[in-house]
């Protein structure tokens, strides 16, 4: 079975949340989906780069999720989400999904 780079689970769930979250207008819901990918992701992290990796990237993810609202203020809910999601994708990547 082929795995999923955890940098593809991590930037799905910030996009995937905040769609979901958006069309059902349910935040819950949205959230669900940010928590779901975000487990699933600290998980590889952990597995293909250790615990200490695995929590800054997990910092890194909530970051991102937090730092959306205001930056989306800025420049539009999209792209910010978007622009969070690269960022967080290529943080995974350089540390944990280059070296699987």
């Amino acid at each position: 079975m082929v795995k999923v780079p955890a940098a593809a689970v991590a930037a799905g769930g910030l996009v995937g949340g905040y769609g979901v979250a958006r069309w059902t207008k349910k935040r819950q819901l949205g959230g669900v989906v940010l928590a779901a990918a975000g487990v699933a992701a600290a998980r590889q992290w952990r597995e293909q780069a250790g615990g200490k990796a695995a929590g800054a990237l997990t910092v890194a993810y909530v970051a991102a999720f937090a730092g959306s609202h205001p930056l989306a203020k800025k420049v539009g809910a999209w792209p910010a989400v978007f622009g969070v999601a690269g960022a967080v994708a290529l943080a995974s990547w350089a540390v944990a999904d280059r070296h699987a």
